[in-house]
């Protein structure tokens, strides 16, 4: 598996993420699934504290003892949980980042986290506040690099104008490429990596049935999906194109591909190995649908 360079930090992350907020209960089982992770080139790990209310941290903490400096270890903040369970509150203030981050070094069992990221944001926040967060807990060795993992292009401007981010996480697909509007570019000239969510789209770019996907129809999504199929010859597996798509743009240095089964890694591993599309192969793709844009927060 190849790794790159993650933003302006010293580390180096392979092309494909395991997204762990897919997984399971059962904490042996999902040990036996990232070891093999691991073993098959993958070493960059997403959770969040958000995922069943922390649960998701506490397995990947126990299936990565012994093996943490194997691994990138990244997990997100700033959603809330209520005190009765029954949904959660956005909180992206100083205090409570830094109250939030020693739960999940507890829950992952580890002295630092190599990249902690804001789990979405808004205009209206207090930018300033959760940017000194992120800097102190830097300062403290708590944290190696910090992003976000946010869509809305008006909020991804302001952390790149104010915040030293290692890297964004968002959607793009074939399906969605409204990132290439104006965020793609701009993170790529400041040296801040993508990492690339939704790369199937819901499974529509892997095999799944069309339907209407964001702003497209079910025939337009259905177009897409063909052009998936046919864009390479001889034909190779829809999830490889799917995700070499993404790959194959230059601010994008992983994709994070949720992974609940063995079956699901092998394919994973087999789209992270898979030879690079080349120009007229993208051109197939890109010529499929318009390209469509953010309407919101802009």
């Amino acid at each position: 598996m190849k790794l790159q360079p993650l933003g302006t930090s010293d580390l180096r992350v392979s092309e494909i993420s395991f997204g762990c907020m897919s997984l399971g209960d059962d904490h042996a089982a999902n040990a036996r699934l990232l070891h093999q992770a691991l073993e098959g080139g993958i070493n960059f790990f997403d959770t969040a504290d958000l995922y069943q209310q922390g649960e998701n941290e506490v397995t990947v903490g126990k299936a990565l003892r012994g093996r943490r400096l194997e691994a990138v270890l990244a997990t997100k903040v700033g959603n809330q949980w209520r005190p009765d369970g029954k949904g959660w509150d956005w909180n992206p203030t100083k205090a409570y980042i830094l109250q939030a981050v020693e739960g999940s070094l507890r829950r992952l069992e580890t002295d630092y986290i190599d990249l902690y990221q804001l789990h979405g944001g808004t205009i209206g926040d207090p930018i300033e506040e959760t940017i000194e967060a992120f800097e102190l807990l830097k300062q403290q060795g708590k944290i190696r690099a910090y992003g976000i993992s946010s869509i809305r292009p008006n909020v991804i401007r302001e952390y790149v104008r104010r915040a030293g981010l290692t890297s964004v996480m968002m959607q793009y697909s074939l399906l969605d490429r409204r990132p290439e509007e104006s965020s793609l570019a701009s993170l790529h000239e400041h040296r801040i990596s993508v990492l690339a969510r939704g790369s199937f789209a819901q499974g529509l770019l892997a095999g799944k049935p069309a339907k209407p996907y964001l702003n497209y129809s079910a025939a337009e999504v259905a177009r897409a999906a063909q052009a998936v199929q046919t864009a390479v010859q001889p034909p190779r597996p829809m999830a490889e194109t799917a995700v070499q798509f993404a790959l194959a743009q230059p601010a994008i240095t992983a994709a994070v591909l949720g992974i609940r089964t063995e079956q699901q890694l092998r394919e994973a591993i087999a789209a992270g190995q898979a030879p690079p599309l080349t120009d007229a192969e993208l051109a197939h793709l890109r010529g499929a649908l318009s390209v469509n844009h953010y309407e919101q927060h802009r």
